[in-house]
């Protein structure tokens, strides 16, 4: 009997990811056609292949968060508008429906984090996100400083989230506050893979 809810819960998730792809690239493919820009130009703006592109625009695959932020560049909008997929926003986000990136891979690591949106829209006054972050990612390269606060809760692992010069180091259970003014980044020293939810307002995608 759990196996076969298992299996009839992952049939659901994948359901519920491929419809989210198809609506996403209907959702891109709109926005670039009201810009009258085709394929190829939105490809050299954004540094993508013209066949990603199209597969994209035709919901297959998943595309990365890096993508994503290219494509979103490239239309002259903002990654939340980029995921607005529908007008009518319900006030329930599924686990098998949360809007779901990829972002950096660490080195020898074959996974990427993973960022899941739990928020049913990006137009409110928060974004809510649950990462995975594997062992040996580091944000170090490209600090964070924009406006608004965060907080983040770590559910599993160790976190070290860097203010400004200063280590904070976090474990299961740990919270975190701070002004997104302030220069910020995050490494996961490992061994295992940290799980956290981090709350941002204003949302900054």
């Amino acid at each position: 009997m759990t196996r076969g809810v298992d299996r009839a819960g992952s049939d659901y998730a994948s359901r519920a990811a491929a419809t989210l792809n198809e609506a996403l690239g209907r959702r891109i493919r709109s926005l670039r056609l009201e810009r009258s820009l085709t394929l190829e130009e939105v490809a050299a703006r954004s540094a993508c292949s013209v066949g990603s592109l199209s597969q994209i625009e035709r919901g297959i695959g998943n595309p990365s968060f890096n993508t994503l932020v290219k494509i979103s560049h490239a239309l002259n909008i903002s990654v939340g508008r980029l995921l607005e997929t529908t007008s009518t926003v319900h006030p329930v986000v599924r686990r098998g429906e949360r809007k779901r990136l990829e972002g950096i891979h660490p080195a020898g690591v074959d996974i990427a984090t993973l960022y899941e949106v739990l928020t049913p829209s990006l137009e409110g006054a928060l974004e809510v996100l649950y990462l995975e972050v594997p062992p040996g990612t580091s944000t170090e390269p490209t600090p964070f400083v924009h406006e608004g606060e965060e907080v983040g809760i770590i559910l599993e692992g160790v976190h070290e989230v860097h203010l400004d010069g200063e280590v904070h180091t976090l474990h299961e259970g740990d919270t975190i506050t701070y002004k997104s003014t302030i220069p910020h980044w995050y490494r996961n020293p490992g061994p295992g893979v940290v799980r956290a939810i981090w709350i941002i307002t204003p949302p900054t995608w």
